[in-house]
């Protein structure tokens, strides 16, 4: 029915199409070519620009909450400020490069801060590049969804109180940085 030279141009064009289609679906999860990979700072770097009536309060609003206190709940008589399975999620990118990382505990990140929920912000705390949201977003921050609170609100811990209700727990720690600090 087929020549053997058709059935051969559409076998390659289908790989062709294939490898394309491969490239593009893994070039998301890659920085930009000569992008440096964002490292931990710690939530004092983000207060420069979070604090004060004039940006919401965002700094101080976090400080008061849990989040910010998740290191004091772990009982170091059980060995709960050790236990990596604890440390995972009361602290800021354990194993990742932050709290604890090569046996170093930077207490900076020893909380559940900002960059637990944003991603580790080196390359996006500068003020040029937060007030561009696609700029900072592409130096590596996270715009948090349910996804990302699912990563510690879950079966495996131990407080769970069963499915994480994302609707329902959002508006307590939902912070909106000011219009006069957006990019126009």
């Amino acid at each position: 029915m087929y020549s053997k030279l058709a059935r051969i141009i559409v076998l390659t064009l289908a790989i062709a199409a294939f490898v394309a289609f491969a490239a593009m679906a893994f070039a998301e999860d890659k920085p930009a070519e000569g992008a440096k990979k964002p490292t931990y700072v710690g939530s004092d770097k983000c207060k420069i620009c979070h604090k004060g009536e004039k940006h919401a309060t965002v700094f101080e609003k976090w400080s008061e909450s849990k989040h910010a206190k998740a290191m004091s709940v772990l009982k170091a008589d059980k060995g709960e400020d050790k236990d990596a399975k604890c440390l995972k999620c009361h602290t800021t990118g354990y194993g990742m490069g932050g709290y604890g990382e090569k046996g170093m505990e930077n207490l900076d990140l020893a909380a559940v801060g900002c960059e637990a929920c944003h991603g580790p912000g080196s390359e996006y705390k500068a003020a040029a590049v937060m007030k561009d949201k696609a700029k900072a977003k592409a130096a590596g921050l996270i715009v948090p969804d349910a996804n990302v609170c699912k990563t510690c609100h879950n079966s495996e811990s131990p407080t769970s109180k069963g499915e994480f209700k994302f609707d329902e727990m959002f508006p307590k720690i939902k912070h909106t940085v000011p219009d006069s600090l957006k990019s126009k």
